[in-house]
């Protein structure tokens, strides 16, 4: 348990001891720093239930508060707000604890099971920008919640069997009809074919034969036909199928590395078709699948609706499966291997309908427990500086590739040749730049668009993920000089500033719960940039290393390896690197 969770669970003894019941004491840090470090908030709402004045409550609170050595400055303001303000030994004390073991500072939330389901990138077609905020997002919750006691296995959930992908084949076999994946004379080993296809290839069929189904009925008439052949483990289009996804899957799982981004499951829509039988049975049974004209549909619409509420397809009328059944096979799925307690869903907020579709259909045929957990985490878009989605130059939807290769062309201008060697500045400037556009994306709340500028993120000097870098490195730096002084404790804490530090560091466990309760990424990018910027403060102001005092000057070399420590913690949260040098 953290130290601030330890020091609120103290505050609702002194409270019960003034006479009061309360489970919370709307204990929280002050907006008014001249009256207190802390506010508890607590008395307006126990005047209701006590019949009392909250002043009078108040002081019956104060009187109790003053009796622990741990508080000076106690008052109260207004109607019955109490200021409060932890002594400097204490709050030394408290970093000194820190220091020895930073998960002191972390509170563990929850054991819960979850599945992360987030990436969502489609075989056979080039990662966009829209697949970088679910990828950022989801790696850092997944991460957020691991360090707060949950059991997470993220999931990159690939498009691997819908429409798009018998278009793809369709193209290929137009392409290449002599291929013996077409020939129903071919009895050998398919995998001993030689495909003359590359990623590349896939990445330029995709939209090709995805836009020309579009113009041409014969070719999306034949495109489904092909659909239903992979859906069907038909001989040649599922073996071609299975190649297809293979070559795209190892060039998905590159860039994702680059970004920093793991899964612990790499599961498609095709992994959980072997649960369809079950899935339709399980339907049937609850008879909820109504024939509609040739389809099946299942009719999810509440009475309370206000908005209009589409059906669930359920078969399509050619046989195939639809979007919304391969996620309810993947939730059955995931309840037979896993049995979690929460299923988080991470995606653009577009698709929120589609989610609620599925939601309600699990939950119409018992799918799954009412107490499991099933959650969207919406996101905004990132957009250009035109306030639209983010594009290349011509117009066109830009690759994460091609984003990647902008903000690290950027990063590599401001790689100082002086401190890295010319054989790294090229790996350096691309782990800067992840963390450029990683840090972007994290700042705002994560449901809202915002705008990418590529010059203004890629700074050293702001809020950017290269100023929280080189800040990071400057202060391992600092304490690589120092490793022949013995510093062990925080002996005074001698400025304001050095105060400001202490009570950032101590309400972490604050912020961390914040964001796992909102989901969202952007309290802890805030947060990071706060202590950062007062450490350059406190490092601007003083001479650390050649400090004659040798108190004062252990007691700094500890404050700055706490502060790196909360920094690299943090920044691996959000999955990014620090560089030797930059």
């Amino acid at each position: 348990m953290s130290i601030i969770k330890n020091l609120e669970n103290d505050i609702i003894k002194i409270i019960t001891s003034a006479g009061y019941d309360i489970s919370e004491p709307m204990f929280q840090s002050s907006n008014r720093p001249d009256l207190g470090q802390y506010q508890i908030n607590c008395a307006m709402s126990l005047a209701k239930k006590y019949g009392k004045n909250p002043r009078e409550i108040a002081t019956d609170i104060v009187n109790e508060l003053e009796k622990d050595p741990r508080f000076i400055n106690i008052n109260i303001a207004g109607p019955g707000f109490i200021n409060i303000t932890l002594k400097d030994e204490y709050l030394a004390e408290t970093l000194n604890i820190i220091k020895t073991d930073i998960m002191q500072n972390i509170d563990q939330k929850s054991n819960n099971k979850v599945i992360l389901d987030y990436g969502g990138a489609n075989v056979a077609k080039a990662l966009h920008v829209g697949h970088l905020r679910s990828a950022n997002i989801g790696e850092a919750l997944k991460r957020l919640a691991k360090l707060l006691g949950y059991q997470v296995l993220g999931d990159a959930h690939l498009g691997d069997y819908g429409r798009p992908l018998g278009f793809v084949i369709l193209e290929i076999k137009k392409r290449y009809p002599d291929l013996p994946y077409f020939s129903e004379e071919y009895t050998g080993d398919f995998s001993e074919v030689e495909l003359p296809i590359t990623n590349s290839d896939l990445e330029e069929i995709y939209p090709y034969a995805s836009a020309k189904a579009k113009e041409d009925l014969t070719y999306l008439e034949e495109g489904r036909d092909i659909t239903y052949k992979i859906q069907n483990h038909v001989r040649g289009y599922y073996d071609l199928w299975k190649k297809i996804v293979e070559i795209s899957k190892n060039d998905i799982k590159k860039i994702y590395d680059d970004l920093n981004v793991s899964f612990e499951l790499w599961q498609g829509e095709s992994d959980a078709m072997e649960y369809f039988p079950k899935l339709q049975e399980i339907f049937e049974e609850a008879n909820i699948l109504q024939d509609s004209e040739g389809a099946k549909i299942i009719d999810i619409k509440k009475e309370e609706d206000t908005s209009p509420m589409p059906p669930l397809l359920f078969i399509k009328s050619n046989g195939t499966i639809s979007y919304e059944t391969t996620d309810l096979a993947t939730i059955l799925e995931r309840k037979i291997k896993y049995n979690p307690d929460e299923i988080w869903y991470c995606v653009d907020t577009r698709q929120e309908l589609h989610f609620e579709q599925v939601f309600r259909a699990a939950r119409l045929a018992n799918l799954i427990s009412d107490d499991v957990n099933l959650e969207v985490i919406g996101f905004g878009t990132m957009n250009g500086k035109d306030g639209k989605p983010f594009k290349t130059r011509d117009g066109g939807v830009m690759t994460l590739k091609s984003l990647i290769n902008l903000v690290y062309e950027e990063t590599l201008k401001r790689i100082n040749p002086q401190t890295v060697p010319p054989e790294e500045r090229e790996s350096v400037a691309k782990t800067v730049a992840i963390a450029a556009l990683k840090y972007a994306d994290f700042l705002p709340y994560r449901g809202t668009d915002y705008v990418f500028e590529v010059e203004k993120f890629a700074d050293l000097e702001g809020k950017t993920g290269p100023y929280l870098l080189y800040s990071t490195i400057r202060m391992k730096s600092l304490l690589n000089k120092a490793n022949n002084i013995n510093y062990q404790k925080i002996h005074i804490l001698n400025s304001d500033i050095e105060k400001e530090i202490a009570l950032t560091i101590l309400n972490l466990p604050l912020i961390l719960t914040k964001a796992i309760e909102a989901k969202s990424l952007n309290d802890i990018a805030e947060y990071l940039y706060k202590l950062t910027s007062q450490y350059n403060k406190f490092y601007n102001e003083n001479k650390i290393l050649v400090e004659e005092n040798e108190q004062l000057r252990e007691s700094w070399l500890v404050l700055t390896e706490i502060v790196y420590k909360t920094n690299t913690l943090l920044l691996d949260v959000l999955g990014i690197k620090v560089p030797e040098k930059m």
